[in-house]
């Protein structure tokens, strides 16, 4: 939902740039506005310059206020590894924000992503928190991030469910249909070409099915992931205790993820190094979880 992107309501996953950078290298975004604007950088060896992408903030005025619908997600900076983690040949990155499996290519290189997902429940204390999950094209160092998935937020002490669509640098959109806990979700993007885009969310439990067409003209099809992320207003915000999410059947192209030629695994940690949610190895090169 934002970041590495928005989507339409409150903006979300904005993307990670293409270059990684010195663990550690961290860049606090500017004030809020309107519309948030905010980056998400990939830190890795051989500098590349970083490129912008966005989260937007729609309905809410600050974390202390927290509108349900109004928070964007993503869009922060992702910092290089210790190493290897996962499957053997797949990077792993520390990013602040994004837990889970990205690929990665060249313009045009991805024309679809699909996973599916048992809904999560949060667990709510005194402090507003918040979580998302989706499958999303862009965003991995492209300015749009075309995306689908759920939210799960803690606000006042009480536990909201939604699903959404977003489409960056269009705000996202938030979808009346009911999400409750251990709900059977499917989510997936398709580009068809000409910056159209086909993205389906649906909950089998709960009997509905969202399908929505989108434009988005700058869309490079540069990158394809499947991620558990803590939503920004600017900073991230306080991750949602969510658990374990399950991520099944997780494809790109029409392969499963892990047959992705340039594939990073993404592991959430605050900017002082502490592990937030940690994706397992992916199984069958398809099905993975993070845990909070």
């Amino acid at each position: 939902m934002y970041n590495l992107n928005t989507r339409g309501g409150r903006g979300r996953r904005g993307p990670r740039p293409a270059a990684r950078r010195d663990l550690g290298w961290l860049i606090a975004l500017g004030a809020a506005v309107p519309v948030l604007v905010t980056g998400y950088w990939l830190a890795a060896p051989g500098a590349r310059p970083a490129v912008r992408t966005a989260d937007v903030l729609a309905g809410a005025t600050s974390p202390a206020t927290p509108v349900v619908g109004g928070w964007g997600r993503g869009g922060y900076p992702m910092m290089a590894g210790p190493g290897a983690g996962g499957a053997a040949a797949v990077p792993n990155v520390v990013s602040v924000n994004w837990a889970g499996y990205a690929a990665t290519g060249a313009a045009g290189a991805f024309t679809s992503v699909s996973s599916s997902w048992a809904q999560p429940a949060v667990s709510c204390g005194a402090t507003d928190a918040f979580s998302s999950f989706w499958a999303g094209l862009d965003g991995d160092g492209t300015p749009t991030v075309e995306q689908t998935g759920t939210e799960a937020d803690c606000a006042h002490g009480a536990a909201t469910y939604q699903g959404w669509y977003e489409i960056f640098p269009n705000a996202p959109v938030f979808y009346p249909n009911p999400v409750r806990p251990g709900d059977a979700m499917s989510a997936s993007v398709v580009a068809h070409g000409g910056g159209t885009f086909t993205l389906t969310l649906s909950d089998a439990t709960q009997g509905w099915t969202q399908t929505t067409q989108q434009a988005a003209a700058g869309a490079r099809l540069g990158s394809a992931e499947v991620i558990a992320e803590a939503p920004s207003n600017g900073t991230v915000l306080p991750l949602a205790d969510f658990g374990t999410v399950n991520f099944t059947a997780a494809t790109v192209d029409n392969a499963p993820i892990g047959a992705s030629a340039n594939l990073s695994e993404l592991t959430m940690a605050s900017a002082a190094g502490t592990a937030l949610a940690t994706p397992s190895a992916l199984t069958g090169g398809s099905a993975f979880s993070v845990s909070r």
